[in-house]
């Protein structure tokens, strides 16, 4: 580690404390290892990118993940704590991301899989069934001074195992807002002096989770999309005294799908922060309802409708738990949750998500999370290195390139370990070869930006 480049030190200090000595050595050339490795991320992989393919105790690589004692839990307090940090200003609310992840993977020991609908090969007409293994992640939704756009950083992932598997052990299937229940509250421990914003998909619009995300003793903002066809109501009228259960809810609203064809509905036309980092002139309509089931609490909301004038995109509706936060604001929010699947697939095609081959259930536990953790990681490590100079894009002459991605920042990361990766495992003693300088850097490029 002391070869490496004293702004990745500093980063990687924070983390040093969760292990003991001989594992914190073994886990740097694996996170090392697993940054500089191409193609698959095993471990064997990566002590191969490292040199280290005669080290005859390999096994104890392996036990990092399989055996070590470590928390992921208090690495992912640490890895948010860096972020916002780094990312987030004071006086800003943080913005989370919340979504889940299906990890293709088969295998007879893999105890957890299950069958699920395929998120990126189905469509609404057409389901395909995938086995794997359905993470559920939390991401900080935060803007990137020298990529100057909102990126996703994971930072907490856990495993949510099929109903199948809870089945046969005997116990209680935790559902998706279960899950998103208990990351909601932790991080809400995590940081109790800021101010949480929190967006999700349809999936997780059920009124027990709102609930849950108001009822906290700091509440945590949720935004989501709400079926069009939601009973909504108006407030509880004020208790008349009577004897009998006071009421939970007033007067029956119109849903959504009917105020959409309402002529009566109010719209305002505002331009808001749209995808892809652009501007977009929108129609809003905005108000105030309780969201009630039966056996359900009720859940006060604030209801945005948005359409276009144009007429290119479909009607959404959105939802707040605060009935505080502006419909604009509430749209600006919602909308920064595309990054999450770009994230997705940026750690699918540039650090080997999918690709690791582990069957022991702790080391499973422990690679996905840490692989997707290695995308905020990547993203600090080239924050400290620049230190405010503007990020270097790769170009062409057939290809110009505006702003950098992650593939640029991973290139970049890559091109400052590999002289630190090769003097730190290079023996005493080693043959020289002498080639040209231009052949060196088309080498190293080629093996930075190698997927």
């Amino acid at each position: 580690m002391r070869n490496l480049p004293r702004a990745i030190i500093q980063v990687l200090r924070s983390f040093e404390l969760l292990f003991s000595e001989r594992v914190w050595h073994w886990a740097n050339i694996l996170l090392i290892g697993a940054i500089l490795a191409p193609g698959k991320r095993t471990v064997t992989a990566a002590l191969r990118v490292m040199g280290l393919s005669d080290e005859a105790q390999f096994q104890n690589y392996h036990r990092v993940l399989n055996r070590a004692v470590w928390s992921p839990y208090a690495a992912s307090r640490i890895l948010l704590r860096l972020l916002v940090d780094n990312f987030v200003p004071l006086d800003a609310p943080i913005v989370l991301g919340l979504d889940d992840h299906i990890e293709r993977r088969r295998g007879a020991k893999i105890k957890a899989k299950g069958i699920y609908r395929d998120p990126v090969r189905s469509s609404r007409s057409f389901f395909v069934k995938t086995s794997g293994l359905r993470w559920l992640s939390r991401m900080l939704l935060a803007p990137i001074p020298w990529a100057k756009r909102v990126w996703a950083l994971p930072f907490l992932t856990v495993l949510a195992p099929s109903e199948r598997y809870h089945q046969e052990r005997g116990t209680c299937h935790k559902q998706l807002t279960d899950w998103a229940r208990q990351m909601i509250t932790q991080v809400r421990q995590w940081l109790p002096e800021r101010v949480l914003v929190v967006v999700a998909d349809r999936s997780y619009a059920a009124i027990e989770l709102l609930s849950a995300c108001q009822g906290l003793p700091l509440p945590v903002t949720l935004i989501t999309r709400p079926r069009l066809d939601a009973a909504l109501y108006d407030p509880a009228p004020p208790p008349t005294g009577r004897r009998g259960r006071p009421r939970v809810k007033g007067a029956r609203q119109p849903t959504l799908a009917d105020r959409l064809s309402d002529p009566a509905t109010t719209w305002q036309d505002t331009t808001v922060r749209w995808y892809g980092g652009t501007t977009r002139t929108v129609r809003l309509a905005s108000a105030t309802a309780v969201w009630y089931h039966s056996g359900l609490p009720p859940v006060r909301i604030r209801w945005v409708l948005v359409t276009d004038p144009d007429g290119t995109f479909e009607p959404q509706a959105l939802l707040s738990t605060n009935l505080e936060a502006t419909p604009t604001a509430i749209v600006a929010w919602f909308v920064q949750r595309w990054q999450l699947e770009v994230t997705f697939e940026e750690a699918r095609a540039h650090l080997g998500i999918e690709t690791q081959r582990q069957w022991s259930d702790l080391a499973i536990l422990r690679t996905t999370p840490v692989l997707l953790g290695l995308f905020s990681l990547v993203t600090l490590f080239t924050h400290h290195l620049l230190q405010g100079q503007a990020m270097p894009v790769r170009q062409a002459a057939w290809y110009t390139k505006g702003l950098p991605t992650f593939s640029d920042t991973l290139a970049f990361v890559r091109h400052q370990l590999w002289p630190a990766s090769i003097s730190w495992m290079s023996p005493e003693e080693a043959d020289m070869v002498i080639i040209p300088k231009s052949f060196l850097t088309r080498l190293t490029d080629a093996l930075a930006y190698a997927a």
